[in-house]
């Protein structure tokens, strides 16, 4: 099969960072076309790729190159046309997360691809972690028992300094959107549920004046599981300090260090494998999602992280916003 073409349309610290170095040196990825509305920024970036072709006009580029698909990574608010346009013009596409701005939009992102039979592709990277993928499959495999708790943090800085970043219109929300709908999308994939039931979140917004830079919530579900999460750009943190705990009947796994625990009559014993990665994780997640991506197009393999999946996302954030401004629990 010949090379699959692909355009990435916004040209900001995600693309520069993991997009662009990752799907040039991909074998199998012919990196065509770069798009972005900053003519200095596509000018400058432009340079170190000098076999794609450049615009400043995504429509421009959709319309001349023969695409086999992009990689939206521009504000959220643009997301949805961006989106849309790709999909009409039968072009495979891979959005950054989140989805898009509200639930409405995604639903219609998610209809426009089954019409035109294409793939739409959530960027959820950390389920794309070797440590995540390890701990999913174990799992499967039923060695966890049956899971009924999951507790999990991120405290970091913002992952944008750009100003549509803080900016509600433009990107939907604060760090709830940023960094909560990422890890609330790997505990779901965890449990494999949808069933959610209620949502209860309190939100602060002690430096920022339209978002919140602090979130801490707990979910419910119809079976009696719960999630428990906090994000925060502001709370003190020493690290960047990604957490997750994934309790079962039969035993618990930790991440960000991975270790598998299994329960014995005795106690808890060691379980973690002993052949564990631990290098660059960041990097190798956004490696394996671009492959996998392509490898969907290419191959037809299973979708993970479609834009059907984004929907159940996309509806929990809603309720996850509601509770927060009534100050009270949220029937999903």
């Amino acid at each position: 099969m010949d090379k699959t073409r692909i355009g990435i349309i916004g040209l900001g610290s995600i693309a520069q960072l993991v997009h662009l170095p990752i799907l040039s040196r991909l074998e199998n990825v012919d990196l065509v076309a770069l798009s972005e509305i900053n003519k200095n920024r596509l000018r400058t970036i432009g340079e170190r790729f000098p076999s794609a072709s450049k615009y400043q006009d995504y429509k421009e580029m959709i319309s001349n190159e023969n695409l086999d698909a992009v990689v939206i990574a521009t504000p959220t608010d643009t997301h949805h046309e961006i989106a849309l346009n790709c999909l009409k013009a039968n072009i495979n596409v891979l959005i950054e997360k989140p989805i898009t701005i509200n639930y409405d939009e995604a639903r219609e992102i998610n209809a426009v691809a089954k019409k035109h039979k294409k793939i739409a592709m959530v960027g959820m990277n950390l389920r794309f972690r070797p440590d995540a993928m390890l701990t999913k499959s174990i799992i499967n495999s039923g060695e966890l028992g049956d899971l009924f708790f999951i507790k999990c943090s991120w405290l970091r800085e913002k992952s944008s300094n750009q100003k549509w970043f803080i900016n509600k219109k433009q990107s939907g929300g604060g760090v709830i959107i940023d960094l909560g709908i990422v890890l609330l999308d790997l505990a779901l994939w965890m449990f494999d549920d949808e069933k959610i039931e209620s949502v209860s979140v309190q939100k602060y917004n002690h430096t920022l004046k339209d978002i919140e830079e602090s979130a801490i919530g707990l979910i419910r579900f119809e079976d009696g599981k719960i999630i428990t999460f906090e994000v925060s750009w502001e709370l003190h943190s020493e690290s960047d300090s990604f957490s997750m705990s994934i309790h079962g009947t039969k035993g618990t796994a930790h991440l960000n260090p991975l270790r598998i625990y299994k329960k014995m009559e005795s106690g808890y014993i060691d379980y973690t494998p002993s052949k564990t990665s631990t290098s660059n994780l960041y990097r190798k997640s956004y490696e394996n999602e671009l492959k996998h991506f392509i490898g969907a197009i290419r191959e037809n393999i299973q979708l993970i992280s479609s834009s059907e999946e984004s929907l159940i996302r996309m509806k929990l954030l809603e309720a996850i916003y509601k509770s927060a401004k009534a100050c009270k629990e949220i029937r999903v």
